[in-house]
């Protein structure tokens, strides 16, 4: 029973809304188990940032997926990671190395590299033929690049996505969320863009990267408590949890909980 029950609503959450993704970039085993201990009700992802998980001892991995899953948090390694197998045509190799270190989810992604269209829809269905949690995302890393991309033409890679089988699709934001997606130079949420989303797409397999509590209160204020939102800094679960259930000023009285 959590401390003031009697004030609080509980956060209905399940499979496919509310789901909150943080970022790991690279915590210690007892890092993990503490926040786990603290905030792990929170917790639905957990990505191994770009392509930390290789920069690790294989036995310290394995220790941290198992924690992430004991407490029902499914981690996946980063799409760049995926990225780096892919160019060194070693794809298989990665899916069987996620599987032997215990990641029940993978990211596609083509932040940095290109990836034609035949090509993602193929890796889609490996990954989920694998019995993988699908995440892809849209977008690119290079602000410049990422410019060039219409909301037509993020919308139509959104649906393709989910058509092909992804359970999930990101909308790329980095972990610096600027200039990037659905956000301008200096961090705010392009309104017009989000609109077109809410009309010709599923937002319910959307996860909004969100690194900044701006972000993550536009988000929640938009759609609700159950809204996906990822990227979250691991010190910030506990904070967003609050902004979802109405316990913090930008919020209180101001969401629906279920």
């Amino acid at each position: 029973m959590n401390a003031f029950n009697f004030l609080t609503q509980i956060h209905v959450k399940d499979a496919e809304e509310g789901i909150t993704m943080m970022l790991d970039k690279g915590m210690g085993p007892r890092a993990v188990e503490d926040l786990l201990q603290i905030s792990g009700d929170y917790v639905d992802l957990a990505k191994f940032g770009w392509g930390t998980s290789a920069v690790h001892e294989r036995d310290i991995i394995k220790a941290k997926v198992e924690t992430y899953l004991s407490h029902d948090v499914k981690p996946y390694p980063g799409g760049t990671l995926f990225e780096v197998a892919y160019i060194q045509n070693k794809f298989e190799e990665f899916l069987n190395e996620s599987q032997k270190l215990g990641f029940e989810a993978i990211e596609i992604s083509d932040g940095t590299i290109d990836i034609s269209i035949e090509e993602r829809e193929r890796i889609i269905r490996e990954v989920k033929d694998n019995g993988f949690m699908t995440i892809t995302e849209v977008g690119k890393k290079d602000p410049r690049k990422d410019g060039e991309m219409t909301i037509d033409q993020r919308i139509d890679l959104v649906n393709f996505d989910i058509e092909a089988g992804a359970d999930k699709v990101l909308i790329e934001a980095r972990e610096g969320g600027k200039g990037i997606g659905i956000y301008d130079s200096d961090g705010n949420v392009k309104e017009d863009d989000v609109e077109l989303f809410m009309k010709k797409t599923d937002i319910n397999k959307i996860i909004w990267e969100a690194p900044h509590k701006n972000q993550q209160v536009y988000m929640i204020l938009k759609f609700g408590a159950n809204v996906n939102l990822g990227n979250i800094p691991p010190d910030e679960i506990t904070a967003l949890e609050t902004m979802r259930m109405g316990l913090r000023g930008d919020t209180l009285g101001k969401v629906n909980l279920q």
